[in-house]
């Protein structure tokens, strides 16, 4: 067999992509990490880039943990005892204690009684929405829910979709209301915090309305969040969008790969939904779990987090977003207001945010450049992330790049 023949076609499509501006390109390649020393946070080495020093200001790593000495040793010391990989799926052979203790811990964080893990968060969503989602069940969600649900609700094959618009609760209401002769069971989605611009769910105002109709379907309106960006980073302790809004919903999805520093994604329910779906999720039957080490790495970052520790991380957390979003405004940069550590700094031109983005790596600053078609047409922006390992140093350096960059080019 041969690839030729299809390989035109794959030219054309590739082609394609990059016309569009959806092209993600060569890959940057960290070759090293400069530890945090003086004034100033890690700094980081790239493929072709020699000796130059890089603050990530792109990272996920929103309270700095996947540096931290305790985790390392975690993991090192469970990978001596357990080794390096589970070499099964979790209902052979492959569930290790780690685990076990991660999921206690994970579900005593969140006030649930039980929890589930997963191989990603990404993989978590599709392995929730999916086993949940009936023929007669209808799916409702947000416009800017993240793609990891997009895809779930296309393999779910719900009996009725609606999508409400932004954070618009009125027409939240609208399509529940709608919804009610179309199935037995409504599965409202939605993301916690909205990782293109920062902004969170009205999840008071969502779980609420969602009540108020609970009885309208046979089978109930269950809610659930994505809160992959919100948990760790969000709300007085780090409990995410639930804990900032004082709402509660029926099913949260986190993430161990951002806030966390570690790797792996998990559920957290009632007992008897997470029974379920360890029985249905074809993407925890069927796939390896996360290491054994990897679970004693992201246990010891939720008990740093669940401490006095975890308290003042977050505050220095806050002061830096503060103190970055305070900035980009004072400069006479636009940016959505918000506590979250995702700071938008609106450019609204496509050209001018791919000019920017390489401005700032010319001057050792990575951040990330979201154009059309991931964005809207005129919602183009510089997606920064601050992180609880950013000093005061590094932040006062990054708007120094872009002020000058504002007083020369704009």
């Amino acid at each position: 067999m041969s690839l030729k023949r299809v390989q035109n076609e794959i030219s054309k499509q590739l082609n394609e992509i990059r016309e569009s501006c959806r092209a993600k390109g060569a890959e940057k390649v960290i070759t090293g990490i400069k530890q945090a020393s003086g004034n100033y946070g890690p700094r980081y080495y790239l493929s072709g880039w020699g000796a130059k020093e890089f603050i990530r200001m792109n990272s996920n790593s929103y309270l700095g943990m996947s540096l931290r000495e305790e985790l390392i040793a975690a993991e090192e010391a469970t990978a001596r005892k357990y080794g390096v990989g589970p070499g099964a799926v979790r209902f052979i052979s492959g569930t290790l204690q780690p685990h076990i203790d991660l999921e206690r811990k994970l579900a005593e964080f969140h006030n649930r009684p039980a929890a589930m893990l997963f191989s990603s968060a990404y993989v978590t969503s599709m392995g929730v929405i999916v086993p949940l989602t009936t023929p007669e069940t209808v799916l409702i969600s947000d416009e800017l829910n993240h793609n990891c649900i997009i895809q779930a609700m296309r393999l779910a094959r719900p009996a009725a979709k609606a999508i409400y618009r932004h954070n618009d609760m009125a027409d939240f209401e609208k399509k529940v209301k709608e919804s009610v002769s179309k199935g037995r069971r409504a599965l409202v989605v939605t993301d916690g915090i909205f990782s293109m611009r920062g902004d969170h769910a009205p999840l008071k105002e969502l779980v609420t309305i969602a009540g108020k109709y609970n009885d309208r379907f046979a089978e109930g309106v269950i809610t659930l969040i994505d809160d992959s960006h919100g948990v760790g980073a969000f709300g007085v302790t780090g409990r995410g969008t639930e804990e900032y809004t004082g709402a509660r919903v029926d099913i949260i999805v986190g993430t161990l790969g951002k806030a966390f520093g570690v790797n792996g994604g998990y559920v957290v329910s009632d007992r008897k939904i997470i029974e379920f779906l360890r029985e249905t999720a074809p993407m925890y039957i069927y796939s390896n779990p996360i290491t054994a080490s990897e679970a004693a790495a992201a246990l010891k970052a939720v008990e740093i987090l669940d401490s006095s520790a975890g308290r003042d991380i977050l505050k220095h957390l806050r002061r830096m977003t503060n103190k970055f979003e305070q900035g980009l405004i004072k400069l006479g940069y636009e940016t959505i207001p918000g506590e979250h550590p995702v700071v938008p700094l609106m450019v609204r031109d496509t050209a001018m945010t791919s000019d920017l983005v390489a401005y700032l790596m010319d001057n050792g600053v990575l951040a990330t450049g979201l154009n059309f078609p991931v964005v809207p047409k005129g919602d183009e922006e510089i997606r920064f992330q601050v992180c609880a390992d950013h000093t005061e140093a590094d932040i006062d350096y990054v708007l120094g790049i872009l002020k000058i960059y504002r007083e020369e080019r704009l």
